[in-house]
C-alpha cells in the first residue's frame, strides 16, 4: 500500500504532502489534530504572521517598529510553504500499529512541539522514527503563538519525551534534523535538564526586575538572533514564562504600556 505518512503539520514535514499524494495516487497518514491545524493554517494568517502575530509579539515586549513591521507583512507565512494540504487523510492515533513491509511500528504521540506529532518505532528494528520530538544536538522548539496565548506547551513537550523511556535505552533513533544517534535515554535527561536550567535562569531573573518575554531573550539565547529566529525565540520565551506562570511560580501583570511581565508571586 502507497502512502505518505506525515509526523506533523510544520511545513518542512507536510509542505510536499499534496504533490506526493497527488503524484502516487495514495493517502497521507497524520494525526487528526495535525491535519485539522494544516488546513487552517495554509488557509490563514492566524498563528503564524499577520497584525494578530504582531500584536501578541508585542504583548510580550517585541514592540520595535522594525521588528512590528516585519512581522505583520509575513501574513503569509504558512501558506506560502504550504499552499495546498490534501483533501483528505487517514488519521494516526497513539497506540496505532502500522504494518509497513515486514514490519510493524508503533505510533507514540507528542504534545508541545506540534498539536498531536507522531513518532514511530519499529520493536524488531530497534528503531525510533522521533520526528521532532527529540532531536540529537538542539532542543525542539516549543512555542506559544497567538492563536493560543495562555497555552502551556512545555510541560506536555517533557511529558511526551518522558513517555519516550519506556522503549529500549539502545534504541537507534532517526531524527528530523541530524544525524541518527543511540542513547535515547541520555538525550531525554538531558532535554529535561536543559529546561530545569532555563527554568531556574528565568526564575532568576524576574527575581531581580520584572521582565517580559522580550527582555529574557538574551538569557535564554546567547547569539545574536534575526527576526525569523527571533519568533521562534518569543515562541520559546513565552512558553517557559507561562509554564511558570501556570504553575503558580510566577505571577504575570499587564502594564500600562500594554505588555505583560513576569515576577515571583
Amino acid at each position: 500500500m502507497l502512502r505518505v505518512i506525515v509526523t506533523h503539520m510544520h511545513p518542512d514535514h507536510i509542505g510536499l504532502a499534496h504533490w506526493l499524494t497527488e503524484r502516487w495516487n495514495c493517502r497521507m497518514w497524520i494525526s487528526a489534530t495535525d491535519y485539522n491545524v494544516a488546513r487552517l493554517a495554509s488557509t490563514s494568517t492566524t498563528g503564524f504572521g499577520g497584525d494578530s502575530a504582531a500584536l501578541f509579539m508585542a504583548s510580550h515586549g517585541l514592540t520595535d517598529p522594525e521588528s512590528v513591521a516585519k512581522i505583520k507583512a509575513r501574513s503569509n507565512y504558512y501558506a506560502s510553504m504550504v499552499p495546498q494540504v490534501p483533501e483528505r487523510f487517514r488519521r494516526l492515533m497513539a497506540g496505532d500499529v502500522i504494518r509497513i513491509g515486514e514490519h510493524d511500528w508503533d505510533c507514540h504521540v507528542g504534545y508541545g512541539h506540534a498539536p498531536e506529532h507522531m513518532s514511530l518505532h519499529s520493536p524488531s528494528l530497534e528503531l525510533l522514527i522521533s520526528g521532532d520530538m527529540v532531536l540529537p544536538r538542539i532542543s525542539t522548539n516549543v512555542s506559544v503563538i497567538d492563536l493560543e496565548p495562555e497555552a502551556n506547551p512545555l510541560p506536555l513537550y517533557l511529558a511526551s519525551i518522558e513517555r519516550l523511556r519506556a522503549l529500549p535505552a539502545d534504541t537507534l533513533v532517526l531524527p528530523s534534523h541530524g544525524k541518527p544517534f543511540r542513547g535515547l535515554h541520555t538525550r531525554i535527561a538531558q532535554l529535561q535538564a536543559h529546561h530545569e536550567e532555563r527554568f531556574a535562569e528565568l526564575m532568576k531573573a524576574c527575581a531581580r526586575a520584572p521582565q517580559s518575554a522580550a527582555d529574557l531573550l538574551g538569557v535564554l539565547f546567547k547569539r545574536k538572533l534575526d527576526l525569523h529566529q527571533t519568533t521562534f525565540a518569543m515562541g520559546e520565551s513565552i512558553a517557559h514564562l507561562n509554564a511558570l506562570w501556570l504553575a503558580g511560580q510566577l505571577r504575570r501583570t499587564r502594564g500600562d504600556d500594554g505588555v505583560y511581565r513576569f515576577s515571583p508571586p
